[in-house]
């Protein structure tokens, strides 16, 4: 829910997705900072190249380019021909708002709560201003990187950030 005073409106309700990132054995896309992710949410199948991340007017940005496929499993065989193979899977229950131009995406993950801002740079650095946020909890880390970090500090973690089963 958005904070008071603010306009926003619901995009997305709460739903769940899964995400498998790809790469090759040699991990050339992960150490180039770029990124292949087959995303199921809803009933759907997203393919999702990221490229490296950059700085534009005090923002991290990232080329991004998404496809709708119909068929997930078919696009898993297609990653596999070209030699790519899942190298993590994440999951989390996002739910997404539109507020002053742009998207706001609240993560709920097996590690914590996260929230995530896209739009033009100036419109970021707006609603952020807006937000007043408390920077020191800022992470400036991708989920897989942020996981394996959680990783180190508790080996009992899975190898994928996936939703426990119930004890």
């Amino acid at each position: 829910m958005p904070p008071p005073g603010f306009q926003a409106v619901l995009r997305a309700p709460e739903h769940d997705e899964s995400n498998d990132l790809y790469d090759y054995d040699e991990r050339r896309l992960s150490g180039s900072d770029s990124t292949v992710r087959l995303r199921r949410a809803g009933g759907r199948a997203i393919l999702t190249y990221k490229g490296s991340a950059r700085f534009q007017a005090g923002v991290k940005t990232r080329e991004e380019r998404e496809v709708e496929v119909s068929d997930a499993a078919e696009a898993e065989g297609i990653l596999a021909g070209l030699g790519l193979t899942p190298r993590f899977r994440y999951e989390k229950r996002r739910e997404e708002w539109d507020c002053d131009g742009c998207l706001v995406a609240l993560d709920t993950t097996p590690i914590g709560t996260f929230v995530e801002i896209e739009g033009a740079p100036p419109a970021i650095r707006r609603l952020i201003v807006r937000l007043e946020p408390d920077f020191t909890e800022a992470i400036p880390y991708y989920s897989a990187e942020l996981y394996q970090r959680r990783r180190k500090e508790d080996p009992s973690l899975p190898p994928d950030m996936v939703w426990r089963p119930p004890a």
